[in-house]
């Protein structure tokens, strides 16, 4: 029996139908058609499908969508305005954090939710917030550099 979902998705109201059943992955991907989320594991390994649920980190395909009722989500989708990057989009651009890309986005929402909690994060804090999030191409010095880089551009003023 569907019920009625009201969130706040990238900022803009929402009210849709779901089953109990429907996790937030696919009610992002499916029902929304936002696809920047990624199904990687299926099974909250691998940290492909990173959103955030009330800035806080959250593994997409682990969560029913009717457990966030009411909340504040943010998908990759939400970043950068007007045609300009983010800080943290700009972060993994400019050095080098991506390889295939398939992980980005949600290593890129891991490093947002971090940079709106810890504006100035150690490495220690990096790799604690990232830890979730596996990457096949890369040895993660590209990416550890990537979220420094992002927080000395959110130091800036650009937006996280």
């Amino acid at each position: 029996m569907p019920r009625l979902l009201e969130l706040v998705l990238n900022d803009r109201k929402r009210v849709d139908a779901v089953p109990d059943n429907l996790l937030l992955l696919d009610y992002l991907r499916e029902v929304t058609g936002l696809t920047g989320t990624k199904t990687g594991c299926d099974g909250g390994e691998c940290g492909a499908c990173t959103v955030l649920v009330d800035d806080k980190p959250v593994l997409s395909c682990l969560t029913f969508a009717a457990s966030v009722a009411g909340c504040k989500i943010d998908t990759v989708e939400s970043l950068g305005r007007d045609g300009q990057l983010s800080a943290v989009q700009r972060g993994f651009h400019e050095k080098l954090g991506s390889q295939c890309g398939y992980c980005t986005p949600g290593f890129i929402m891991a490093t947002v939710g971090l940079l709106r909690s810890n504006p100035n994060p150690t490495d220690h804090d990096i790799l604690d917030a990232l830890g979730g999030n596996i990457c096949r191409c890369t040895g993660y010095v590209k990416i550890i550099e990537a979220v420094k880089y992002a927080a000395g551009l959110q130091a800036q003023g650009v937006a996280p």
